[in-house]
């Protein structure tokens, strides 16, 4: 026992230096924009700010909730004595780590001649690797890794998902009933929808049709099958229901992004994403990496040993050729929505735990290398993480000492005041508009129009150009580098109606 407890500890230490490493890779890459300064990234700090502030919560959100992510990351806020850059970097890694957890439930429990702890670190590893090679600063490249370490793309809806698979393994290992795993299920299932309904593509979906097959081929596990599959279904019903009482808070239900008629143009799209990404010699590395993942649970699936085995295996491959398919038949542009394709396919390397047959001196000398490398390198990655969250923005800080030293209220459109919005003192400084000056409430706290007008608007090069009245015109344009700010001076400019 003891020694099964130091494996397990073994593994976590060694599943954080991986996490690390890993973080400041992506950090000090062009990926960085995404872990730091996107304006989609930032919602959660933004409600996790909202929520510390005690002010009226009106938030207009997309389909997404961000439960469980707001919740850390305002838990990380209240614990940790650091700046929002680092509360970013720090949730990255622990993103990871989580990450982590979630693979070592599916590798499934320690038993004589398997090695679940070394197994979900070597998956674990592979997908740091893959994270590693994404270094493109769009939200929209076919960089799909890297995306755990945000705080906005789905990082919790990924663990959620893995979990599910895990606990489903367990179900049907286990010989005896186990009724808290079927609670922990529901659970999973019930939260993850509530804050995003992805996890029913992702999860749900795949995972009701291979059970589905399952049930068909093995007459004896047929009733345990079953009740585990309508578990899933039921709580994920659930999780929709109880997205009701949100029903204020969500701007777009989402039922707009699915848009068959276009399957012929989202072909087009992500293939084009895919040449993007085979373009660069990351990602000529990364695509064999996956495809030898995928490659593996197929024969992990012809060889399982058990029916958890094979449950582990066929859903390595079987989701992302779902999800893949899906996305396509429905007509969406979004490369986020396929991310099963680079985590899904790191379960076939837990599929089946098995210890590899070398001399015992030998293995534990490999293990003990590897070991000290990873903490060396761990050490090693936390200076360079917190350098990555320290880099200095003098534009960033030229606009938000501007408007908080200003004491009045601005205006900009959504991709251009997301980051100074954040970084203000008093968020509420700067509404959210678009080129009209109609309230844009989408990923932003409603009460802010509650102003009626304003008397400046910063603009950078992201900004559509201002559909203002002749009689708007500054009386001084202040240069912030990238940003700038057209000061109205005692002139104010009315603010229109909000929309999503």
């Amino acid at each position: 026992m003891t020694r099964a407890w130091a494996r397990e500890l073994a593994g976590w230490i060694a599943a954080a230096a991986v996490s690390l490493i890993t973080a400041a890779t992506v950090a000090a890459s062009g990926r960085a924009e995404l872990m730091f300064r996107d304006g989609d990234s930032l919602i959660v700090a933004m409600v996790a700010r909202s929520l510390h502030s005690a002010e009226k919560l009106d938030w207009a959100m997309s389909s997404v909730l961000f439960l469980p992510e707001s919740a850390g990351f305002a838990a990380l806020d209240a614990a940790l004595p650091l700046g929002v850059n680092g509360l970013f970097a720090v949730s990255g890694a622990l993103n990871l780590l989580a990450l982590y957890g979630a693979i070592r439930l599916v590798a499934g429990r320690s038993r004589p001649g398997s090695a679940p702890v070394a197994w979900s670190l070597i998956a674990l590893a592979a997908f740091g690797a893959l994270a590693m090679t994404e270094t493109s600063p769009s939200r929209d490249a076919l960089e799909l890794a890297s995306l755990q370490l945000t705080t906005t793309y789905y990082s919790a809806t990924v663990v959620a998902v893995i979990l599910a698979v895990g606990i489903m393994r367990r179900m049907l290992d286990r010989r005896a009933r186990g009724v808290g795993l079927a609670v922990a299920l529901g659970a999973v299932a019930l939260v993850s929808t509530l804050t995003n309904p992805l996890f029913a593509v992702w999860a749900t979906v795949p995972l009701t049709f291979v059970l589905s097959v399952a049930a068909l081929l093995d007459a004896g596990r047929r009733v345990r099958i079953l009740t585990s599959s309508a578990i899933l279904v039921g709580a994920t019903g659930l999780g929709f229901l109880a997205r009701i009482p949100f029903a204020a808070w969500i701007a777009n239900t989402g039922a707009g992004y699915a848009q068959p008629e276009l399957w012929l143009e989202s072909i087009t799209y992500y293939g084009g994403l895919l040449a993007d990404r085979l373009s660069t010699a990351p990602g000529v590395l990364a695509s064999p990496m996956t495809l030898a993942l995928v490659a593996l649970a197929v024969v992990r699936t012809v060889r399982a040993p058990d029916v958890g085995s094979r449950l582990v295996a066929v859903i390595a491959w079987m989701m992302p050729l779902l999800v893949v398919v899906g996305a396509i038949a429905l007509g969406t542009h979004a490369a986020r929505y396929l991310q099963p394709v680079v985590f899904a396919p790191l379960l076939a390397l837990v599929a089946a735990p098995r210890v590899v047959t070398l001399p015992v001196r030998l293995r534990r000398g490999a293990a003990a290398a590897a070991g000290a490398l990873l903490l060396v390198g761990g050490c090693l990655s936390i200076p360079r993480l917190a350098g990555a969250a320290q880099q200095s923005d003098s534009d960033l800080a030229c606009i938000t000492e501007w408007v908080d030293a200003s004491g009045r209220i601005g205006a900009g459109q959504f991709w251009t005041v997301r980051l100074p919005k954040l970084h203000l003192d008093d968020p509420s400084q700067l509404v959210q508009v678009d080129h009209r000056l109609n309230g844009y409430a989408w990923l932003v706290n409603r009460t802010d129009f509650e102003v009626g007008e304003v008397s400046f608007l910063v603009e950078d090069s992201q900004t559509v150009q201002w559909d203002l009245p002749e009689s708007a015109v500054p009386d001084r344009v202040i240069d912030c580098g990238r940003y700038s700010i057209l000061d109205f001076g005692a002139a104010s400019l009315p603010l229109g109606p909000a929309h999503s």
